[in-house]
């Protein structure tokens, strides 16, 4: 028969018993800590051989119990239960389609097979850093480890906030150092050519607006004219064009990727509205680029008359000859002939964007303009141009200096 420590009456709620029992000749404790789902309460058990270790236990219990940082009852969820889970119950559901491909890519790709088979309640920040360094080892960029690090960081906050798990490991885990990404405008001549070029070409007008406005390629493609006041020289950015999320539309049958089912179907919506509130803004118009805008209005319409029935009628400022919006794909395509058309170095379509907040920064437009103009949501943003601007800042002081005081 167990030997209780204390003997009396009954004791309150939430006390922890501790008592001996001569069957196994150990101490055993028992602490209630809350409630179980079937309204049962929820008794968690701990024994050991000497009364001062279950003592110990048992305050510990009843510390986390008063943090209200209790694992949840039951059996702890593996790592691949865990992210399953979350990235399709949870996450999925409430975010944005292109953020939920980032997180079930970094999910199934590197974290289930790396790390699944530990308990959440056990995985060490140790496990997740000797994946890290295992992807970086295998060819991977730190900015893939950083992408995989902040998932499983946010996946596991979930299971904290829900006592899953008491601690987040990969808040401790050291993921590799992200280089920042190097900026590289293109000169003032490169984009000369670009414009010279681009005149020779459909939708002419939408490489003018990146060179000039720095939109990025998602809100570019997703303006429709009803954003656009000529007469006002305004527009405003509204939405995102998503990149299609391709899917079978033969049951899987065809032997080919989805992307190229001969049957596919797009199973996300072609825009949505701007990921932050900073993303949503009005931007005035150069006189020069509205005029390009109002030409290009023009042909777009030949090019309605033409395709008749046909015509999809979406309003898209840049559409394709049957009205369609434009596939990122496809624009990124028509970026890449561009640069080879105009003899201008290889270059990102993001590079049309650091040229346009480049070029504001040299003129000595306000940060905070600058900030709503690019739909910057922080001021550590424009900081990163500093380098830029204040380089090209310091030659043009050079050749004044130069032209005034030249040696005779």
């Amino acid at each position: 028969m167990p030997r209780k420590r204390n003997a009396g009456s009954r004791s309150p709620n939430l006390t922890s018993t501790i008592y001996y029992s001569e069957f196994d000749q150990r101490w055993h404790g028992r602490v209630t800590v809350g409630v179980r789902d079937d309204g049962t309460p929820d008794r968690r058990h701990v024994g050991r051989k000497k009364e001062a270790d279950v003592i110990r236990v048992v305050r510990e219990l009843e510390k986390l119990r008063d943090q209200g940082n209790i694992r949840t009852a039951g059996r702890a969820w593996t790592v691949k239960q865990w992210l399953t889970h979350w990235v399709e119950n949870i996450a999925a559901p409430s975010v944005r389609g292109n953020t939920a491909d980032g997180y079930r890519f970094a999910v199934y790709k590197h974290l289930i097979p790396g790390v699944g088979s530990h308990r959440i309640d056990r995985l060490e920040p140790e496990h997740l850093e000797k994946l890290y360094a295992r992807m970086m080892e295998s060819g991977k960029a730190a900015g893939t480890a950083h992408q995989t690090h902040r998932t499983v960081r946010t996946a596991l906050n979930e299971a904290v906030r829900r006592n899953h798990i008491t601690r987040n490991p990969a808040t401790l885990a050291k993921a590799p150092r992200l280089d920042e990404e190097e900026i590289e405008p293109l000169t003032v001549e490169e984009v000369h050519r670009l414009l010279d070029a681009a005149t020779q070409r459909r939708n002419s007008a939408r490489w003018a607006l990146a060179l000039a406005l720095g939109l990025r390629q998602g809100e570019a493609l997703g303006l429709k004219w009803g954003d656009v006041d000529l007469a006002a020289g305004r527009l405003i950015v509204r939405r995102n064009r998503l990149r299609p999320a391709w899917n079978h539309g033969c049951g899987d049958t065809c032997g080919r990727r989805r992307g190229s089912c001969p049957q596919r179907y797009n199973s996300r919506p072609e825009t949505a509205e701007t990921k932050s509130r900073a993303g949503r803004r009005g931007i005035g118009l150069p006189p020069q680029l509205a005029e390009l805008l109002r030409q290009h209005r023009v042909e777009q319409e030949r090019e309605r008359v033409a395709a008749r029935q046909l015509w999809n009628g979406g309003d898209w400022l840049f559409a394709d000859p049957m009205g369609h919006v434009l596939n990122p794909r496809t624009d990124t395509k028509h970026w890449k002939d561009l640069l080879r058309d105009a003899e201008v170095r290889d270059a990102r379509l993001h590079d049309a964007r650091h040229t346009a907040a480049t070029v504001l920064l040299i003129l000595g437009v306000p940060d905070r303009a600058v900030m709503d103009i690019m739909g910057w949501s922080h001021a550590a943003m424009a900081r990163r141009y500093q380098h830029l601007t204040g380089a090209v800042r310091d030659d043009i002081a050079s050749r004044v200096g130069g032209l005034l005081w030249n040696d005779q």
